[in-house]
């Protein structure tokens, strides 16, 4: 059920899921329209890395790409990996949050004390309802076993 659910996720929106964009296309832009971002990160319990955005929050005019980044650092003498899951909210904005570049893609390896930036690269999509003026992305970091 959970690869059925995934696909759900991913053509609806629905728990929050972002969409992926493969290249960064033109879309028509309304400069006048700003969406603030704000940026989450947490870890689940026992993942020795702490996990923080670069920024905690950002203007954004739909239509256009935007970088950010997350910082991450092993805190223990060993190689540590982990998987970072994003969910975005309201549900409504998820279905237009589109990542060209994003650490989620893959699992990360973080090797022992290493200090890693790790690079966000996204746009809403224009035709995103107007009445979305805040938007919540959050990840969440997994530990994995490798």
């Amino acid at each position: 059920m959970v690869p059925l659910y995934d696909v759900l996720c991913d053509i609806t929106g629905f728990n929050g899921k972002t969409g992926r964009v493969e290249t960064e296309k033109q879309y028509q832009v309304n400069e006048e329209r700003l969406v603030s971002v704000s940026f989450f990160a947490a870890t689940t319990p026992g993942f020795p890395v702490q996990f923080a955005p670069k920024v905690s929050s950002m203007e954004v005019v739909p239509g256009k790409f935007y970088t950010t980044s997350y910082i991450a650092k092993n805190t223990t003498d060993e190689i540590i990996y982990g998987q970072a899951i994003p969910s975005v909210a309201p549900t409504d904005a998820a279905l237009h949050f589109k990542k060209l570049e994003c650490f989620c893609f893959v699992k990360q390896a973080f090797q022992p004390n290493e200090e890693v930036e790790m690079t966000l690269r996204f746009v809403i999509e224009p035709d995103m309802d107007e009445w979305i003026k805040d938007v919540s992305l959050s990840y969440n970091f997994y530990k994995l076993d490798s």
